[in-house]
């Protein structure tokens, strides 16, 4: 069975937070931790994503995405849930 990992992250986003946000997109898809990240509107100032990974994988990502976030400056950002 997967196990679902969620991020929220805010929709005023300059055009350099964007493409952050993008890349850590694409890098999740790309290392395998999913095939597609569901977007939907959380309310007013979110989005929130969502993707299915294996359970050994959840840790993993989570750490993965911690680590993007503050290695790119984007704890104001990006939040996971």
């Amino acid at each position: 069975m997967h196990k679902q990992v969620r991020f929220r992250v805010r929709k005023d986003l300059e055009p350099r937070q964007q493409l952050r946000v993008i890349k850590l997109k694409g890098s999740l898809i790309s290392k395998g931790y999913t095939e597609i990240i569901h977007i939907m509107d959380q309310d007013e100032q979110y989005h929130l994503n969502t993707f299915e990974t294996l359970p050994d994988k959840r840790n993993e990502v989570q750490q993965y995405i911690a680590d993007f976030i503050s290695s790119e400056n984007l704890s104001e950002t990006i939040t996971i849930d």
